[in-house]
């Protein structure tokens, strides 16, 4: 597990394909960083991400229906695999453990 690194980016998108919890797939997850972060993301970095997680076996991915709505087209929609769980518990683990590294004067205001 530890062979794999995410970036930032990566770990935001796999959280929020996690949160998602199977509706996940690009234009949701866009809407869900955009509304929970305030941070803008282009449909053509999340596809690039996706595909890095899928690689990575992180996230796996199928098509649902096609739907009127979407003019017969169907989304792909993505889902956290066990290894992206596994991923996801180590780097909260890591972060938690440097958080609680800091020591409590650093966070005292004058």
């Amino acid at each position: 597990m530890s062979k794999f690194h995410l970036g930032e980016f990566e770990e935001i998108v796999l959280l929020t394909v996690a949160i998602l919890n199977g509706e996940a797939y690009g234009v949701s997850l866009i809407t869900e960083i955009e509304d929970r972060l305030q941070r803008k993301v282009s449909l053509g970095a999340m596809q690039t991400v996706l595909k890095r997680l899928e690689e990575k076996n992180f996230v796996k991915s199928e098509f649902g229906e096609a739907t009127y709505i979407r003019g017969g087209k169907r989304k792909r929609l993505y889902e956290i695999t066990g290894n992206g769980r596994q991923i996801l518990s180590l780097l909260k683990a890591q972060r938690n453990s440097l958080w609680d590294a800091i020591p409590k004067v650093v966070f005292k205001f004058s």
